[in-house]
C-alpha cells in the first residue's frame, strides 16, 4: 500500500517571500513569449485550476511543454492555461529557478565546482519557494524528474529536493543498478523512486518484477502508450491491476500498435478504459498527460495539453 501526503498544503514552509495569488499568475503570464501561448485565461485572478476528476488526479509531465517554455514561471503559466492542478515537474524549470547545477560553464570540458553546504541550503530554500509559488496558484508538484548525481551526497540532495517541493516521488528511467543505489535513500526519506518504461523495458506481467524486490520505495512510472507500442497492442490494464499498489503515476499518451504517436483517440491506447479503471478502484495513481504527438500547425503545446485534459474529462464523464 502506497501512503501519500498529497496536495498543496503538504510540505515545509519557506523563509523567503514568494509570489502570491494573482501576482503569481500575472507575473507568470507576462513572461510567456508574446503571441506564442497567449495570456492566461480571462478568469478571476483568484480562480485556481482543478484537474482532479471524480477522484482521478490528472496532471502533466512538463516535458509536454518542451521547446520555448523554459522557466518555472512560464511553466506554471502553461499549466494554469492548460487547466491543470497537478504536475510532474522536469528538472529544467527547477534548475532555472533554484540555481541547482550552477551557471553555464564557459568551457564545457572544465570540471564543475562542487556546491558548498551554503549553496545547497540556498537551493533548497529556493525549492521551497518554488513549491509555495505553485501551490499558491493551485498547482501541486507531486513528482520531480531531476537526474540523480554520481555521489551519495548528490543522491541525498535529490531526495531533499523532493521533500522541499512536496513530492511523493522522483521519476527516472528504468535501471536496476540505479534502483539498488537509491533504494536506501528512498526508504530513509519515505520518497518513492518511480522507474519509467519505454517500449522495450516495461514491467513483467507473467512473473514478479525483480525491480520491486530491491526496496519497498521502488515503484513504477508506467507509460501506457509505450506499453501498447512495445507489445503490439496489448492492453496495459492487466499490468495496472497487477502492480496498482506499486505504480505512482501513469504517462498518458496515444500510440498505435506499431508505436506511432497519435492525437488522442486516433491510436490504439485504451486511455478511456484506464481512466475508468482508476475511477472505479479509487487507486491513488496520478495520471499524467505526456504530449508526444506532433503539434498541429497553428496550435501550440499548451493548447494541445488542454485538449488532452478535455479528453480525460469526457472519458471520466
Amino acid at each position: 500500500m502506497i501512503l501519500r501526503n498529497d496536495g498543496p498544503s503538504a510540505g515545509q514552509s519557506v523563509s523567503r517571500r514568494a509570489f502570491l495569488g494573482s501576482a503569481a499568475l500575472l507575473g507568470a503570464a507576462a513572461m510567456l513569449p508574446r503571441g506564442a501561448f497567449g495570456a492566461l485565461a480571462d478568469a478571476p485572478a483568484a480562480a485556481k485550476p482543478n484537474s482532479v476528476i471524480d477522484g482521478v488526479k490528472i496532471g502533466c509531465i512538463t516535458y509536454s511543454y518542451r521547446g520555448r517554455i523554459v522557466t518555472a514561471e512560464d511553466t506554471l503559466a502553461a499549466l494554469l492555461k492548460s487547466g491543470l492542478s497537478e504536475t510532474e515537474l522536469m528538472d529544467g524549470p527547477i534548475k532555472a529557478y533554484t540555481g541547482i547545477g550552477g551557471p553555464a560553464k564557459k568551457d564545457p570540458k572544465a570540471p564543475a565546482a562542487a556546491p558548498t553546504d551554503a549553496d545547497r541550503a540556498a537551493q533548497l530554500a529556493k525549492c521551497a519557494e518554488l513549491k509555495k509559488m505553485y501551490n499558491d496558484a493551485g498547482v501541486n508538484i507531486h513528482i520531480h524528474k531531476t537526474p540523480f548525481g554520481k555521489t551519495d551526497e548528490d543522491i541525498e540532495f535529490n531526495f531533499q529536493i523532493a521533500k522541499a517541493l512536496g513530492c511523493v516521488a522522483i521519476t527516472t528511467e528504468r535501471n536496476e543498478e540505479l534502483a539498488k543505489r537509491v533504494a536506501p535513500f528512498a526508504e530513509k526519506h519515505k520518497v518513492y523512486v518511480a522507474f519509467h518504461n519505454h517500449q522495450n523495458n516495461f514491467p513483467s506481467l507473467d512473473k514478479p518484477d525483480p525491480l520491486l524486490e530491491i526496496g519497498k520505495y521502488i515503484a513504477f512510472n508506467l507509460d501506457i502508450g509505450h506499453y501498447v507500442g512495445g507489445t503490439n497492442g496489448k492492453s496495459p490494464i492487466p499490468l495496472i491491476e497487477k502492480y496498482h499498489d506499486r505504480i505512482i503515476n501513469l504517462h498518458l499518451k496515444d500510440k498505435t500498435n506499431q508505436g506511432r504517436n497519435m492525437s488522442w483517440g486516433a491510436g490504439n491506447t485504451p486511455i478511456k478504459e484506464v481512466l475508468q479503471l482508476l475511477k472505479k478502484e479509487k487507486w491513488p495513481i496520478y495520471a499524467d498527460i505526456e504530449l508526444e504527438y506532433p503539434v498541429p500547425e497553428g496550435s501550440d503545446s499548451v493548447t494541445e495539453v488542454a485538449k488532452c485534459l478535455q479528453y480525460c474529462r469526457e472519458a471520466l464523464a
